[in-house]
C-alpha cells in the first residue's frame, strides 16, 4: 500500500509518500512560498537524488498537483500514476475533544475541524486547506486525519482542567489539550520494543525537543500528563515560545510598554523562548557555538532550558508514580548530547544515568544508560509521518 502523507501550513506543504508496512519512503519533498510564487523540492531517499522547481502556487490545489506532478513524473517520479496512491493521510494539529484518534475524513469530521479553528487559528486553517486542496485534486481518494493533540485525549480530568471557573471548560472548551501526540506515541512504542516488554505495564517520560518542545507522562501506553496546554505556547521554554510564564507578565507588559494584545502574544510566540533569552538565535546549534565562545546569555539560555526539562521529567515520574524509561527525540533530543547530558545530571537520584561514551550519538536509536542505571534513556528518532501512514492504512481497509 502506498500513502501520500500530507502536512500544510499556510504557505508551505510537506509531503511523503511511503509503504506504511515496509516503511521506504518513496519521495518526500516541501511546496514553499505558496500564494507568492512557488518552489518545490522533491527528494528521492532511494538515489539520494534532489531536484528544485520553480512553480506557480497561487493556492494549495497548485501546489498539490504539483507534488503529484513530481511524483508521477518520467524523469523523477516513483509511480506511474496518482492511482498507484491509496489514501491521504492529513496532520491535523488540534482535534479538540471530539477526536481521541485518527479518523476517515467526511463533512462531519470537516465541520468538527472549522469548529476547532478557535482554538489553533494559526494551524487549524492551513490543515483544512490542504485537505480540501487534495479533496479538489484527487477527488474521491480516501482521506485521514490524525491529529497532534488526539494521543492526550486520555488524560485524566485532574490533569486537563484549568483553575478558572468550570465554565470556560464547558462553555468555551478551555483545557489542557497538549500536543506532538503523533511523536509522543511513536517513541513510546519505540521504547517498549527496545526494551522488550510490553508497553501497558512501562512508566516512561518522553522527551520532544526541538523548536518546539514537550515532556510527556505515558503510564500503560497511555498520555496522563503533558506539558504543553490550551496552546502549544505552554511548557517549557522553545526556540520562539516562552513556554510557561505567570499570566499576569501579559497585563504588566501591555501597561509598561503600551502594548496591544495581539503585539504581547506575538513576543511569547516569535521572540521569547531562547531566542529571546540568548539574544543570538533561536537553533540550538547556534546558541551552543555562542555559549562556547564565552557568550553568557547564550549561556543562560541553555542552563534555563536544561533545567526545566529536568523538573518536567520528574514531575511527570511523579504524576505517574515512578518510571521505568525517559525518552529523547526531536531535533535536540536526537542530536545534542551535551543538552542531553545536562538533562539528567541532576536525576540520578530517580536512578537515571548515562553513559557519556553511549551518549556521544546522534539520530540513532541507542539504549545510553549506564550499566547500573535503574532507568533506561533511550535516544529514538521520531517518526511522525510514519503513525500518520499506519494509520490512515488501517482506517481506510477498515481494521
Amino acid at each position: 500500500m502506498k500513502i501520500l502523507v500530507i502536512n500544510a501550513g499556510s504557505s508551505s506543504l510537506k509531503y511523503q509518500l511511503m509503504d506504511p508496512e515496509t516503511e521506504e519512503v518513496f519521495a518526500k519533498g516541501l511546496c514553499e512560498r505558496i500564494g507568492i510564487d512557488g518552489r518545490l523540492t522533491h527528494k528521492i531517499p532511494a538515489s539520494d537524488a534532489k531536484y528544485e522547481f520553480d512553480i506557480a502556487m497561487p493556492t494549495h490545489a497548485e501546489a498539490i498537483q504539483a507534488v503529484l506532478d513530481a511524483l508521477t513524473s518520467s524523469a523523477h517520479g516513483v509511480i506511474k500514476s496518482m492511482d498507484e496512491i491509496d489514501a491521504v493521510g492529513h496532520r491535523v494539529v488540534h482535534g479538540g475533544e471530539a477526536f481521541a484518534h485518527s479518523v476517515v475524513i467526511d463533512n462531519t469530521v470537516m465541520a468538527a475541524l472549522e469548529a476547532c479553528i478557535p482554538l489553533a487559528p494559526l494551524h487549524n486553517p492551513a490543515n483544512i486547506t490542504g485537505i480540501r486542496a487534495c479533496q479538489q485534486v484527487m477527488p474521491g481518494k480516501p482521506m485521514v486525519g490524525v491529529f497532534d493533540t488526539a494521543f492526550h485525549q486520555s488524560m485524566p480530568p485532574r490533569a486537563f482542567i484549568y483553575a478558572i471557573p468550570y465554565e470556560y471548560y464547558t462553555e468555551n472548551h478551555v483545557r489542557r489539550y497538549g500536543f506532538h501526540g503523533t511523536s509522543h506515541y511513536y517513541v513510546s512504542h519505540r521504547a517498549a520494543a527496545m526494551l522488550g516488554r510490553p508497553i501497558e505495564e512501562l512508566k516512561i517520560v518522553t522527551c520532544h525537543l526541538g523548536n518546539g518542545s514537550s515532556v510527556c507522562a505515558i503510564d500503560g501506553g497511555k498520555s496522563i500528563e503533558t506539558s504543553m496546554g490550551f496552546t502549544p505556547l505552554d511548557g517549557l521554554p522553545m526556540g520562539t515560545r516562552c513556554g510557561a510564564i505567570d499570566v499576569s507578565i501579559i497585563e504588566y507588559l501591555m501597561t509598561t510598554h503600551d502594548l496591544s494584545i495581539e503585539e504581547v502574544m506575538d513576543i511569547l510566540n516569535k521572540k521569547s523562548g531562547v531566542l529571546g533569552v540568548s539574544g543570538v538565535s533561536s537553533d540550538f546549534r547556534d546558541i551552543e557555538a555562542a555559549a562556547e565562545k564565552g557568550n553568557k546569555r547564550a549561556q543562560l539560555a541553555i542552563d534555563m532550558f536544561c533545567y526545566k526539562t529536568t523538573k518536567r521529567i520528574a514531575s511527570a515520574s511523579a504524576a505517574m508514580g515512578g518510571i521505568d524509561a525517559v525518552v529523547f527525540t526531536a531535533g535536540v533530543g536526537e542530536n545534542s548530547a551535551e543538552l542531553r547530558a545536562k538533562i539528567v545530571e541532576n536525576l540520578a537520584f530517580m536512578g537515571i544515568k548515562i553513559d557519556p561514551a553511549k551518549n556521544n550519538v546522534r539520530g540513532v536509536e541507542t539504549d545510553i544508560s549506564t550499566a547500573d542505571a535503574t532507568v533506561h534513556t533511550l535516544l529514538i528518532p521520531t517518526n511522525e509521518e510514519l503513525v500518520i501512514a499506519q494509520d490512515t492504512a488501517r482506517l481506510v481497509a477498515g481494521k
